[in-house]
């Protein structure tokens, strides 16, 4: 029987491209229909589309996968945006107002709005997190209706290259499957697998990918910093490999013996670590590799933790991804930070039913996807797909596929779209077109009031031309008499 009623997400990792399919039950809970996963390593490298035709064929063929264990049809899918290059940036927005002035919803949204609209050299603003106002000389977290002459917003933009955007955009245009909404990955993984006690008392969440690692700094509830290492497990396995092996049998050998920490004291110096039947390798020269490497990862994730808050992380460390399977991985980590509370998140925090084993693992590398699939909430089901395809059926091949440009054919506000959502590039060209119309409109506006100025002042200068006459005549009369 076909799926009705089911919602898709897609995620484009560095390692692999997953889609998935679910349903939101009433308890909300959500019990996942359908997973496909196909590999990305040759198209997309450090979560950046490389290769634009095989990332295509790759989005049609995991939305044909799906469309066919469903047997339904996808009539659009939510997407992850990551990757390397991605990195926030502090902005303030003032406004000097009359004096006594009380702050109204529509001026904050004025100031997100401006903010939005910021212009950066190469770089587009995916979003943007709302700090805090400053109020005349007080900082406030909402400061409708309190009474100022001047309003102050500080923004973190959320940056990423324009090439990357258009690329990304671009491939789901081409392979014709419709964007219901773009979300910025590590934000709705945040959301699903941070506490509301971690994010208020200030965390550090670490997403340890294949090809990077996002670090996401939060405080007060407000997400203070973000950025992506170009460092993954990849890093780890290319050095294993140095030890003249190829990368898939570095990579068997990472996850069989790979540790994050050793004591000096427990290692033994004569264990030998098979790579073949005929040779091996130390087990020292082997942990050194690997946790160099790691060392290396670990640096730069604490380098990126701004110092205002690297003293404020009462709700510690949280690891999760691929990489925080390694063991002893809450060792590291504790060693160099010196962070005593440290957690990996293995899963999310909704309830999430399935029999899929890629589901039932918990190892953390489904963490994304399904913070994506949990933030859907329009129905991603088409038409139903008939069991035996018909070459024949006409009217079915004639029928216009839904495009993103379709979805979001209102242009929405920075205030309407939420925390985490990507605005598409369908939907920016709508709300540039709306730009360009509303200049073209003010213009004109300008344009006619100055013709009526320039008409009035003709017809002033005319009016008293002629009371200057009968001035100038009434004076020529009594000259005229006298």
């Amino acid at each position: 029987m076909a799926a009705k009623d089911f919602i898709v997400a897609i995620e484009l990792g560095s390692s692999k491209v997953t889609g998935i399919a679910g349903k939101k039950n009433l308890d909300g809970s959500i019990s996942v229909l359908a997973v496909v996963k196909e590999d990305s390593s040759s198209f997309i490298r450090k979560g950046i589309v490389y290769n634009i035709n095989q990332t295509v064929q790759c989005i049609a063929n995991i939305v044909k996968k799906l469309s066919a264990a469903l047997k339904s049809e996808i009539s659009k899918v939510y997407v992850g945006v990551g990757g390397q290059s991605i990195q926030s940036v502090r902005n303030v927005i003032v406004k000097d107002l009359p004096a006594d002035t009380i702050v109204s919803q529509e001026m904050v949204n004025e100031l997100m709005d401006t903010n939005r609209n910021m212009s950066y050299q190469d770089q587009e603003i995916l979003d943007a997190a709302t700090q805090e106002y400053k109020v005349d000389s007080q900082l406030q977290l909402d400061p409708v209706g309190i009474q100022c002459s001047r309003l102050e917003g500080n923004f973190l933009n959320i940056l990423w290259r324009k090439a990357f955007y258009r690329n990304l955009n671009k491939c789901f245009s081409t392979a014709e499957v419709a964007i219901a909404e773009m979300y910025l990955a590590p934000l709705a993984l945040a959301d699903s697998v941070l506490t509301d006690a971690e994010k208020r008392s200030g965390c550090v969440l670490v997403d340890l990918g294949a090809d990077t690692t996002t670090v996401s700094v939060y405080y007060k509830n407000i997400l203070r910093h973000l950025s992506v290492i170009p460092l993954g497990g990849n890093n780890i396995t290319k050095d294993i490999a140095s030890l003249q092996m190829d990368e898939s049998t570095a990579e068997k050998m990472k996850l069989r013996y790979g540790c994050a920490y050793t004591d000096n004291n427990d290692i033994d110096n004569s264990l030998m670590l098979p790579i073949d039947e005929e040779r091996s390798v130390e087990s020292r020269k082997f942990i050194e590799i690997v946790e160099g490497r790691l060392q290396e990862i670990i640096e730069n994730v604490w380098y990126q933790v701004p110092s205002e808050y690297a003293d404020r992380l009462l709700g510690g460390i949280i690891l999760t991804g691929g990489g925080s399977n390694m063991k002893d991985i809450e060792k590291a980590f504790r060693n160099h930070t010196h962070i005593d509370k440290i957690r990996v998140a293995k899963f999310v925090t909704q309830t999430i039913t399935s029999n899929n084993p890629a589901i039932t693992a918990h190892n953390g590398t489904m963490n994304t996807v399904l913070g994506i699939l949990a933030k859907g909430d329009m129905n991603c089901a088409g038409e139903e797909t008939p069991e035996h395809g018909d070459l024949f059926d006409t009217e079915k091949t004639a029928r216009p596929a839904t495009k993103t440009a379709d979805l979001h054919q209102t242009p929405r506000s920075a205030s309407e779209m939420g925390p985490g959502v990507v605005p598409t590039a369908a939907e920016k060209a709508a709300i540039e077109e709306q730009r360009r119309k509303a200049a073209e409109e003010l213009a004109k506006k300008e344009a006619e009031e100055a013709a009526r100025n320039e008409e009035e002042q003709a017809n002033e200068n005319k009016s008293m031309k002629k009371r200057f006459d009968k001035v100038k005549s009434f004076l020529k009369g009594l000259v005229a008499e006298e």
